[in-house]
């Protein structure tokens, strides 16, 4: 394997408390030394990273790689190749495929064709029922032993709270975590955009902030009687925060993240009825993205995610509510999460601590760190570089963002993902 070294940096590393100008040599896929050159370690390429940042790759909880079963919309290898460009070395991807997450085949169908592009490590997120019909409880056992370090059902609902105090305890056997989107689907009641001004406006269906909360409720209950971790997936509302954080007071072990769009755009970006801003869960209102960002500046939310979904044009062609709901994430997940720092949300190492070692506390892997013998996953990006969003420019398949014209900061010069580099701008 390449020994590269990088000097001359401004090396963050949130996980160790290390924000300084220092070297970092990589060799043998990890992490060889910080500073001084190891002895017997001589660099077949060396970065010059002055006036660059070097922090750890970044790992993202939530991304739709839609292959298998809709590759009209992106690939495995497109969307890997979109992520090294933005500096993540490690994904999640959702077990909403066609055929769903829900046996090894498939987990296996995944991380070789993951394998093959090489780009970053790819962790399929099994499905917590057979087919995600949210009835009979997927072969948990089986998923395990075929990778997957998490289930979930994705956005689909379970049929009852009894099936869903029967997959947690499953889960919890196997020491699986389990990632839940918190929404009451009758309480949805197939709304569209979330209940208030704006909605009644435009005539939409309205998603009420009930339908997280009382979700919330349950699932902490449910948390608290079966001692698994669960983990919500993608929060929209200021009070499900206040919920969050009363609970991890008392100890339960829940954790939760937050999509990087729902900290700036707001149910006002609804208006006219703007398709890439048809989102799920909805755009709340300012109250709630004020809610959303404190949570993540205490830490109550430990992790910031893209929830990347890439969609053909077609699909954000018709009246709002016949489109189909979220957008491209994964090349805005660093500058935005910048652009919190620019807005003194909160200082550098935090924001970079929340797309690191966050998701990777998370996870329960020892990655989104520098340490000595950690895997090589480094993202090296220049913090003055400011950019227009060019839809048409994002590698991604998905050309779906509300960010279209924004201008953003934050620009990838290099990703290395075990050691090897897999991005170079």
């Amino acid at each position: 394997m390449t020994r590269i070294s990088i000097i001359n940096g401004r090396l963050v590393d949130p996980a160790n408390g290390i924000d300084k100008t220092l070297d970092l040599h990589l060799g043998q896929g990890v992490v060889q030394g910080l500073g001084p050159t190891p002895k017997g370690h001589t660099p077949d390429r060396t970065i010059d990273a002055r006036g660059l940042i070097v922090c750890p790759g970044l790992v993202d909880l939530s991304a739709h790689l839609r292959e298998p079963g809709a590759e009209h919309k992106a690939t495995i290898a497109s969307e890997t190749a979109a992520a090294a460009a933005a500096g993540i070395t490690t994904l999640c991807c959702s077990p909403e495929t066609d055929p769903v997450v829900d046996t090894p085949a498939v987990v296996e169908l995944i991380r070789r064709k993951a394998k093959h592009s090489g780009r970053c490590m790819v962790l399929p997120v099994g499905a917590l029922t057979r087919g995600l019909y949210g009835e009979e409880l997927a072969e948990m056992a089986a998923l395990k032993a075929a990778g997957c370090q998490v289930v979930s059902n994705g956005s689909h609902p379970l049929k009852s709270t009894l099936v869903q105090r029967r997959a947690l305890e499953y889960a919890g056997t196997y020491g699986l975590t389990v990632f839940l989107r918190a929404e009451d689907s009758a309480l949805r009641d197939g709304g569209c955009a979330h209940e208030g001004p704006v909605s009644v406006r435009l005539g939409l269906a309205g998603i009420p902030e009930a339908a997280e909360t009382v979700a919330v409720a349950r699932d902490i209950a449910l948390c608290e009687q079966t001692s698994v971790h669960v983990h919500f997936r993608g929060l929209s509302t200021a009070k499900a925060v206040r919920m969050l954080e009363r609970a991890r007071k008392d100890r339960v072990a829940v954790s939760a993240d937050v999509a990087a769009h729902q900290l700036f755009l707001t149910e006002l970006d609804v208006d006219g009825f703007d398709s890439r801003c048809h989102l799920d869960p909805p755009l709340r209102n300012l109250a709630d993205r004020d809610g959303l960002r404190a949570g993540v500046a205490k830490g109550t939310i430990g992790a910031i995610c893209s929830d990347h979904q890439p969609h053909e044009p077609d699909a954000k062609e018709a009246p709002f509510p016949a489109t189909a709901s979220g957008m491209s994430g994964l090349e805005t997940l660093l500058p935005l999460a910048l652009r919190l720092v620019d807005e003194g949300v909160m200082a550098l190492p935090q924001a970079i601590a929340r797309v690191t070692c966050g998701p990777a506390h998370v996870l329960g892997m020892p990655i989104g760190r520098l340490s000595l013998g950690a895997r090589a996953d480094v993202c090296v990006f220049d913090p003055e570089a400011h950019w227009i969003l060019d839809p048409q420019a994002l590698r991604s398949r998905g050309h779906n963002t509300p960010f279209a014209g924004w201008e953003l900061r934050g620009r990838v010069r290099y990703s290395l993902f075990e050691g090897r580099l897999v991005h170079e701008a």
